[in-house]
């Protein structure tokens, strides 16, 4: 018999209409369009404008566009698993929101947080349930509203993150297509760079905490950047070296989208070419655990069954990780 692997059959993505561009964010912080675009790669950023709409809806939407395209019955879903850092409720599971939206009525459903890294572990969770061979379909979201957390008086923050979601299927596969590899870290020091302080249990919502700015993010951009650079590029590299793979036998990079120097410094670990590396940061900007998933989206018409994919991301917590993964479909 086969060993089963976890494959991605249909991808699916959202994001708002409204685009938030460099140009209109000078006119709201010191900062400028030149600026930005050399330290970050980023042009504009997709902005859900709606007050009364959270991550559920955009996980929602995506959802509903990779069910259309893969012309899936949502009732053979057995698992919903949203990544999200900014889920409609601190209690209400999110997951469980979106699964009854889009008629998801036989699967069980939770929320993964794990900053910029949630889709990455996303994968990883998934992947296990299904080469366990307990479920058949698992649902797989990345979905952030980052605009309800960013204080757009800050300019270290409010010119990087963006909103959207993508969501992947993913499904038994016995032809050695699918989930390969993966290698996952975490390590606290990030907890001093990248946060946001109040309205967990340590700190809980007060005139205090609002007062004083601590709902929105806050980051330490230099460490970030140094710990993001390196520890990203490191796994990307192990993973490759691991598997005994070439910068040949690698078809795509899928990066997290939070700055291209970093994305750009990975693919040189690698040694690959910039037409090998997944690029949408100038449209989207940092979407936090969507950036994955609408990447493989927008790039799913080049991608071709066999394709080695080699994932890497790095977030807040500090959570890093990569993974291999060979594409099971042509588009």
């Amino acid at each position: 018999m086969s060993h089963i692997k976890a494959a991605i059959t249909a991808v699916g993505a959202f994001t708002p209409e409204y685009k938030l561009t460099n140009a209109i964010l000078e006119t709201m912080v010191d900062t400028n369009d030149e600026w930005i675009t050399s330290r970050t790669g980023i042009k504009e950023r997709r902005i859900l404008k709606d007050k009364d709409k959270g991550a559920s809806y955009l996980a929602i939407q995506a959802a509903l566009d990779l069910i259309s395209s893969a012309k899936l019955d949502p009732t053979t879903i057995d698992l919903v698993l949203v990544a999200t850092v900014t889920p409609d409720m601190p209690v209400a599971s999110t997951a469980a929101h979106v699964a009854t939206e889009i008629g998801a009525v036989n699967a069980f459903s939770y929320d993964l947080m794990a900053a910029c890294s949630g889709f990455l572990y996303g994968m990883s969770t998934a992947s296990s349930y299904i080469e366990s061979g307990r479920y058949k379909k698992i649902l797989l979201i990345g979905a952030d509203k980052m605009s309800s957390i960013i204080n757009y008086e800050d300019r270290t923050t409010c010119i990087i993150f963006g909103d959207g979601a993508g969501a992947v299927l993913f499904e038994p596969n016995e032809e050695n297509y699918g989930f390969q590899d993966e290698i996952l870290r975490s390590d606290s020091i990030g907890r001093n760079f990248l946060k946001i302080e109040a309205g967990g249990s340590l700190l809980p919502p007060s005139h205090e905490t609002i007062d004083n700015n601590q709902h929105y993010v806050f980051q330490d951009g230099k460490n970030v950047f140094k710990h993001a650079v390196s520890k990203m590029a490191d796994v990307a590299e192990q993973i490759v070296k691991r598997n005994d793979l070439t910068n040949e036998d690698i078809d795509w990079l899928v990066a997290h989208q939070a700055n291209k120097r970093i994305i750009d410094a990975t693919a040189r670990r690698v040694n690959l070419p910039e037409e090998k590396v997944m690029m949408n940061i100038e449209k989207y900007g940092n979407t936090t655990s969507a950036t994955l998933p609408l990447l493989l989206k927008e790039y799913e018409t080049q991608l071709k069954k066999g394709d080695q994919l080699v994932f890497a991301a790095f977030g807040g917590g500090f959570t890093w990780g990569s993974i291999l993964l060979t594409w099971a479909y042509d588009s």
